[in-house]
């Protein structure tokens, strides 16, 4: 989820109206930086039609599991762009979202046997986290507060329990899996807002969570005590600003790539906590919000909150660099 307000609906008709002629005129030319290579646009989505791709859970095979946050839709991506649609949430009749307002699908995660769980935000007693099955339809798993803004997810299967970001309220909440209370699993000044969204992208990684912070421009990583609760939050990275959820480039590593949001960039940031900037909108970004790597290929999702053309991109990684 990014830092910039949502289109009103003058502002949205105003792009809506531009949004096929920018497509169409995208430059040739591409700022793409080493170690990435080689940035195209699988899939430009239909953001008249609200399809504006938030986050993504990749698939054995390298299609692509993408949340369509104003459209309320769970779309899969085939390799070679076939589009198919997943799930459709309906429309409350009364959405009070926080921060936005719409009723919203965000965050996305994965289970070995191709069960996926989602955020729905609402505002109302039907935000939760839902649970796809293959072939299924969608089912609540567990409420969470509508006042809250759920936003990034994670799976731990080893644990049996979901890690959920709430972006207004500051805090990770663990969902377990097989039902159970929710509760608050981190919480802190690391992941509170500080005029609009708080902590936000969620990724589980070398046995511990490490998740963004939008406002404070920030990576962190949450470790896990003995005891499963959550350990000290330690800041692995800085100045990434309206950065918004991020993939690690190796299982093993510590490097990641982050998309970042308002200034329309993705940054590749070392374990040191340094970066530099690998892909710009000269290459296709539209807002990018969520990164997934897959072998060499990197997929960022863009939703065009304030440009023009949501979008699938992939990129090439070369792991020599």
């Amino acid at each position: 989820m990014s830092r910039h307000p949502r289109l009103g609906a003058a502002a949205c008709a105003t792009a809506l109206a531009l949004g096929l002629l920018a497509a169409a005129a995208l430059t040739p030319a591409t700022a793409v930086s080493p170690p990435l290579s080689d940035p195209r646009i699988l899939v430009h989505f239909d953001l008249a039609a609200g399809q504006m791709p938030e986050n993504i859970a990749m698939e054995p095979d390298g299609s692509a599991d993408l949340t369509l946050i104003r459209s309320r839709q769970v779309v899969r991506v085939s390799p070679s762009g076939e589009v198919r649609q997943l799930a459709q949430m309906p429309e409350p009749a009364d959405p009070a979202t926080p921060v936005i307002g719409f009723a919203a699908v965000t965050g996305i995660a994965r289970a070995h046997d191709g069960t996926l769980y989602f955020h729905f935000a609402t505002g109302t007693d039907a935000t939760g986290v839902y649970r796809l099955a293959p072939g299924g339809t969608p089912e609540l798993l567990a409420a969470l507060p509508p006042d809250s803004f759920p936003n990034g997810l994670a799976l731990d299967e080893h644990r049996k329990a979901l890690f959920s970001a709430d972006s207004v309220h500051g805090v990770v909440r663990r969902i377990p899996l097989q039902g159970g209370p929710v509760t608050t699993w981190a919480s802190g000044p690391e992941l509170a807002p500080s005029g609009f969204i708080g902590v936000n992208g969620v990724r589980m990684h070398k046995d511990s969570v490490w998740v963004t912070n939008t406002d404070a421009g920030t990576l962190l990583r949450i470790p896990f005590c003995p005891d499963g609760t959550a350990g000290p939050i330690e800041t692995r990275a800085r100045d990434l600003t309206g950065i918004d959820d991020f993939g690690f480039t190796d299982p093993g590593g510590d490097t990641v790539l982050a998309a970042l949001d308002t200034p329309n960039q993705v940054a590749y940031v070392r374990p040191d906590g340094t970066h530099t900037i690998v892909l710009t909108g000269a290459d296709g970004l539209s807002n990018p919000t969520s990164v997934a790597v897959l072998g060499d290929t990197v997929h960022v999702t863009s939703a065009a909150f304030a440009t023009t053309d949501p979008n699938l991109l992939l990129a090439t990684l070369d792991r020599k660099q």
